[in-house]
């Protein structure tokens, strides 16, 4: 019995989608081209990814799925032979303040088990203790100089949001501290006219009220105000006392409140600060800079002591990526026989990610890059790069215009990136402009002919020399190499008339 290899879409009406009909052939390489705003993503995003992975999370129990962020339903008539979904979008989300390049690669993993169960330690009384099979073994290392026992650290201590922490930073690389200049901003005002910022921000301004309880004077502006009365609005002590505060309908009630000075109203704010609004909020009144305990690197002392030859775990991370796989490769070669083939196996891990990393143009950036400084196209890239490695078998991949921010020789790495996710049995769908990207499709799909209600239609389809050869076509003299993609900026219609992808 035959399976049906096709994805067959009918009466698609996703945004400017006008009862679109499409088959989109499975097991292969399938591009989705356009000028933009002519419903490439709607078609890709919106329904194919859409209903693939609603599909999906139908077969999971109610109580998973009310816990996982779902696409909204498409608008469309029928959809046959839908496989599981999973999309790389153009602009993935920001990445938190404790994810770095490494930790979402997950060439971190590796570098820390590398470090762990290869690494010379320190012995309690800070003699080096050379490198050996104990930590496997499930034994004490022994120092040679001394004779002291210790334990050696798991790959766990060697993470900064785990047991290899900073305790200053907590693992985040930097500390943030309340400066007190910025707590008042307008010195000209008195207490009662909301001179302490910090206070209005938090919501607590009636707080001044306390704060003249404790002897400050309320209406007098804050420049003029003693030094003892300034030192009360910053450091006063954590008292309470009897204050009539109003309420939005102008009545007074009595109510006993706990002094909070400008300092520790922050302090308290931040503490409690779980989103990022909340934490962006504070920063207004924050100094940050690199933790001086741990130098930026975000690991206790006893993390950054473990030596793999020759090198630190932080020095090691801060390598750019074409430089640190070069070093990785080595590292059997330079222990002895009785680590080389455990070795061999961790650094065969960390080669074959950092191999899709390279291929993707990524080589420049090390692990220690904090995630949040990574561009979208870079982001992008690292989420292609960890599909390849879940080695899913049968699932439907979107991609929104991969090919952004890469450099033209990059795209070659790229397709043999989305190769390897064919070759295991997966279909992607990729939307793009690239032509390069465009031409190596096994299916492509020509939306257009304009933009918004200009667009909707699907003017072209089938293989890249059916669609190179269709006279409908806005994209076969770029396919053919008879036009050139225009570079500068234009409106849409513009580009519409010349013909440019």
């Amino acid at each position: 019995m035959s399976v049906d290899r096709t994805l067959r879409v009918r009466g698609a009406r996703v945004h400017n989608l006008r009862d679109v009909d499409v088959d989109v052939p499975l097991g292969g390489l399938v591009g989705i081209a356009g000028v933009s705003g002519s419903g490439k993503s709607s078609l890709a995003l919106g329904v194919l990814y859409a209903e693939g992975s609603k599909r999906y999370l139908e077969a999971l129990s109610t109580y998973t799925r009310r816990r996982i962020s779902q696409a909204s339903e498409a608008a469309v008539g029928s959809m046959e032979n839908v496989p599981a979904a999973l999309a790389l979008h153009q602009r993935p989300a920001v990445p938190g303040i404790r994810s770095t390049f490494g930790t979402m690669s997950e060439l971190l993993n590796s570098l820390r088990l590398m470090f762990s169960r290869l690494g010379s330690y320190r012995c309690p009384n800070g003699h080096r203790v050379p490198p050996g099979i104990n930590f496997s073994m499930d034994r004490p290392f022994v120092c040679p100089e001394c004779g002291a026992e210790f334990w050696g650290l798991s790959a766990e201590d060697l993470a900064f949001n785990s047991g290899g922490a900073c305790a200053r930073c907590s693992g985040t690389g930097v500390v943030r501290e309340v400066d007190d200049s910025k707590l008042v901003q307008d010195e000209s005002l008195t207490l009662r006219e909301g001179a302490v910022a910090a206070w209005n921000q938090m919501g607590i301004q009636w707080m001044y009220r306390v704060a003249g309880e404790l002897g400050v004077r309320m209406d007098t502006p804050y420049r003029d105000l003693t030094t003892e009365e300034k030192d009360i609005v910053m450091n006063g002590p954590e008292v309470q006392r009897m204050v009539m505060i109003p309420s939005s309908n102008g009545k007074l009630f009595e109510l006993n409140c706990t002094y909070r000075n400008a300092r520790r109203a922050v302090e308290e704010s931040l503490g409690k600060a779980l989103t990022e609004k909340a934490v962006e909020r504070v920063d207004r009144f924050l100094t940050i800079r690199p933790c001086q305990d741990c130098g930026g690197t975000r690991l206790n002392d006893a993390a950054r002591a473990v030596l793999l030859c020759g090198l630190t775990l932080p020095e090691a991370c801060a390598m750019p990526l074409s430089e640190l796989s070069v070093w990785v490769s080595g590292v059997p070669d330079r222990l002895g026989p009785e680590l080389r083939p455990m070795a061999e196996a961790i650094v065969g891990e960390f080669v074959r990610t950092s191999r899709r990393l390279l291929q993707l143009g990524l080589g420049y950036l090390s692990p220690d890059r904090a995630g949040s400084t990574l561009s979208t196209g870079e982001r992008q890239r690292v989420q292609l790069a960890k599909s390849v490695r879940s080695r899913l078998t049968g699932a439907l991949y979107v991609l929104d215009e991969p090919s952004i921010g890469l450099h033209p020789s990059n795209v070659e790495g790229l397709l043999g990136v989305v190769r390897d996710l064919t070759e295991g049995g997966s279909t992607v769908v990729m939307v793009d402009h690239d032509v390069r990207a465009l031409r190596a499709c096994d299916h492509l799909i020509e939306m257009g002919p304009g933009a918004g209600t200009g667009g909707g239609t699907i003017i072209s389809q089938g293989t890249v020399d059916e669609v190179s050869a269709d006279p409908s076509s806005l994209i076969g003299p770029f396919l053919r190499g008879r036009r050139i993609v225009a570079r500068e900026r234009a409106d849409p219609e513009e580009v519409f008339s010349r013909g440019a992808i």
